[in-house]
């Protein structure tokens, strides 16, 4: 890039917090008693912070580091040192580009300049005149990452966590070599894993000793002495004493890898197609850049690189993955709108659980293995009960087997739970969480039945999906001691909890739901006692109209795939099988009996449930799915059938006008919490931003509701121009 644009691009960011590159001479050790190896000049990479602020790089960043590089060139060729070395402050190497920065770029020309200043930089770095080193103390990610990759060799931390090239999952490329360096010293298959396969499965990043496996780091070393360990390696591989070896390693011209790399990139678009429809344009950019840089240099793919990371950049796809993943999950989630004073929060030494089913636990398990405090489930009988204790007891042995827990956490674990068939075990308990029938009665029943034996301080909890809270406590004796802590199954993977707050509930009791949220390792937000709360509230309207336009002649094909470029995790008939057909008409007609015609319920659906028909499709032998004669002799069809537009087109108008309906009744505090909810409870796209943004951007917001639900610019373009050609 020209010193004017570096220049321009800069003075952008008069604000960055900016992370240093202190450089350290260090004479290198020798084995055998031999004098030193030379002195090496070890780069430090710091901003000052503790390790709540991650390292991350800005243009003024780059800009220092490249300087500091260019001195040391300039040291090796007068003879003055024999290598250089790259690592971090306690627990990062780095954490990748800053993206606050990065989107900020309004102009095509400034992403650009970004994505051309970072490969002047790791371009400096990988060619010093002496070799250069990445010891990788912690955190590398995206560009954090690449700088490793620039390096001539490369050490891990065996306590090293969340490594990796995350850029498909925000919408970008791995902008600064990566693309490039990691198929050729990995292999394509496994290049493939960790640039387009893990950041698709929930952003899933490598170990230090994973990294070390696949062959992305040469050497692997134990946290307490990485450094001094990492030093003493490098100097035997400059004094030739140590050749690292690299089985993985590839070389594209082979005619043998030819093929391999094709079967990958195909493998790789295969894995798109199944996780996002291809509804966001950066992993096929990937890919793309991936097949196309077998046959190029280094210097054209960085080219090629540079093009298609500055068109990215002015996508309303990446820039919404920022808002989901910046402003709510990283931000907004830590900070829970309508949460009461955290002081507030009261103590949770022991908690019981109503139920012993599946649901319970699961509940049960997660509370023990997270709050480390005994934990005691009843049911109606002892063989329920055993169940349940049996049901933890093995997946803690899962959890073992896999080496996620050790045995002495997996025998504590196992402790904490018990059981009993007698419901006065809760009168110690601070907290007690329900978890059986979904119906009303039921668990106004439990609740009288709990009340009458926890002390008064203790918290009473519903797990409920869609029934009424306030109709629950309506009978208490202090009905301001119970709130909705509602989970999403499965239980440990799912991170949201709605905290469902009743009329009468008190601030200690919500101040405490929200802190055992977090205790939990869950999020936490805030919503009115309305019925099915958001996600289920949402997620059952969109099922619903997907449903009626079945119901109403639409093949079952048509109807079921119509939604596939919203890029959802799986279609509304295959998310309708997973919940359970009983459960999802259970929900759908609560909402019709609160909300009336917006929510019809299926006759054709409880046909199915009355036959036991758990599922809409079924498998075939040649790996495709049918829906049975048997099936469809059971419903009936009218004679107004829709295309796949038309039934797109008429989900996205009911959910623009639901999600209106729910802000204008204050069921959460903003539309920020609709996507909050979404994105933790539904696993609602990232690259969408949300269920909001996305409605913004079809144009389903102002059609019903006059208005979009978020300004310009908060995740999208402020401009509305095409950015056709900047992706093209």
């Amino acid at each position: 890039m020209s010193a004017a644009d570096f220049t321009r691009l800069t003075e952008l960011f008069p604000d960055e917090l900016v992370t240093h590159s202190y450089v350290q001479d260090i004479q290198l050790p020798s084995a055998h008693g031999k004098p030193s190896a030379g002195t090496f000049a070890l780069i430090t990479l710091d901003n000052g912070l503790d390790h709540s602020k991650p390292t991350t790089l800005g243009p003024n960043t780059l800009a220092e580091l490249g300087t500091v590089l260019e001195g040391l060139r300039d040291r090796a060729a007068r003879g003055e040192i024999v290598g250089v070395g790259v690592t971090g402050k306690p627990y990062f190497l780095v954490a990748g580009a800053d993206l606050s920065a990065v989107k900020s770029l309004e102009k095509r020309d400034q992403g650009l300049w970004m994505a051309q200043l970072g490969h002047d930089v790791y371009a400096t770095l990988a060619n010093l005149g002496v070799p250069s080193f990445a010891f990788i103390n912690g955190v590398a990610l995206g560009g954090g990452l690449e700088i490793a990759l620039q390096a001539t060799y490369r050490t891990v931390s065996s306590g090293a966590g969340a490594l990796g090239l995350p850029e498909a999952f925000i919408g970008l490329v791995p902008g600064w070599g990566g693309v490039y360096i990691l198929p050729r010293l990995i292999g394509p298959e496994n290049a493939v894993q960790v640039m387009i396969e893990n950041p698709l499965s929930n952003n899933r990043t490598l170990s230090g000793p994973q990294a070390f496996k696949l062959g992305v780091a040469d050497a692997l070393f134990e946290p307490a002495d990485f450094l001094e360990q990492s030093l003493a390696w490098a100097a035997g591989v400059i004094s030739g004493e140590v050749v690292p070896e690299r089985p993985n390693a590839v070389d594209p011209s082979d005619p043998a890898v030819v093929q391999r790399w094709s079967s990958a990139v195909a493998a790789g678009r295969a894995f798109v197609e199944a996780k996002t429809s291809n509804a966001s344009p950066a992993p096929a950019k990937v890919l793309d850049i991936m097949e196309a840089n077998r046959t190029l240099t280094q210097a054209e793919s960085a080219e090629l690189e540079c093009e298609t990371l500055a068109g990215l950049m002015q996508t309303d796809e990446f820039r919404a993955t920022v808002y989901a993943f910046l402003d709510l999950v990283q931000k907004r989630s830590k900070r829970p709108a309508g949460a009461p004073d955290r002081k507030l929060a009261r103590p949770i030494t022991k908690v019981g659980v109503v139920g012993a089913g599946l649901m319970a636990s699961q509940l049960a398990l997660l509370f023990a293995r997270q709050l480390k405090v005994p934990v005691v489930m009843t049911d109606i009988d002892q063989a329920r009960v055993d169940k349940g204790v049996g049901y933890v007891q093995a997946e803690v042995d899962k959890l073992l087997g896999k080496k996620k827990m050790s045995q002495d956490a997996a025998n504590r674990t196992k402790a904490l739970v018990t059981g009993s068939v007698s419901k006065e075990v809760f009168a110690d308990a601070d907290f007690v969480i329900e978890a059986v029938f979904e119906e009303l009665n039921v668990k106004k029943q439990v609740f009288a039945e709990v009340e009458a034996i926890v002390s008064p301080e203790c918290i009473l909890a519903t797990n409920t999906s869609s029934l009424s809270v306030t109709a629950m406590a309506q009978d208490l004796r202090h009905p301001e001691r119970l709130v909705g802590f509602h989970f999403f199954n499965p239980v440990a993977i799912m991170p949201l909890v709605e905290i469902v707050r009743a009329p009468r509930t008190d601030d200690a009791v919500l101040a405490t739901a929200f802190e055992l949220a977090k205790g939990l390792k869950k999020t936490g937000v805030l919503v009115k006692d309305a019925a099915a709360f958001v996600v289920n509230r949402i997620l059952l309207r969109l099922m619903g109209e997907v449903t009626a336009a079945f119901d109403e002649g639409t093949p079952a094909e048509v109807a079921d795939n119509a939604l596939r470029p919203m890029g959802l995790p799986m279609t509304p008939f295959t998310l309708g099988a997973m919940v359970g057909l009983p459960v999802a008409q259970h929900v759908q007609e609560s909402l019709h009996a609160a909300f009336g015609d917006r929510f019809a319920v299926s006759a054709n659906l409880q046909k199915l449930i009355d036959n036991g028909v758990k599922s809409l499709w079924v498998p075939t032998a040649d790996g495709s799915q049918e829906i049975p004669e048997s099936t469809l002799a059971l419903m009936s069809f009218g004679s107004s059938p829709s295309t796949g537009e038309e039934v797109l087109r008429r989900t996205q108008d009911a959910l623009a006008g639901e999600i209106g309906l729910m802000l204008a009744e204050g069921v959460v505090a903003g539309p920020e919490d609709i996507d909050l909810c979404m994105i933790l409870g539904a696993g609602w796209p990232m690259f969408l931003g949300g269920i909001t943004p996305y409605l913004d951007r079809v144009g389903a917001s102002e059609r019903v509701n006059g208005k979009r639900f978020l300004p310009a610019g908060a995740a999208s373009r402020a401009s509305q121009e095409s950015v056709d050609s900047a992706v093209s």
